[in-house]
């Protein structure tokens, strides 16, 4: 399981999930979306600019990867 904390929000992957790769993505203990990271489609949810931003650093810096 990965879980990084960025800004006022959680963002968790667990190794072995089920397929499409996706980041769950918590705020104040909710969920905010489940975001399909092959597709970049939300599949619970919406995300706001900021979470899609988050998202998109946290990939550039290799943070979410592929288990």
């Amino acid at each position: 399981m990965g879980k990084i904390r960025r800004g006022n929000y959680v963002f968790v992957t667990w190794k072995g999930d089920h397929s499409p790769w996706h980041v769950h993505v918590y705020q104040d203990g909710r969920l905010v979306v489940k975001w399909d990271l092959d597709n970049h489609l939300p599949m619970k949810g919406r995300a706001s600019r900021q979470i899609l931003r988050l998202i998109a650093q946290l990939i550039e810096e290799r943070v979410l990867l592929k288990f």
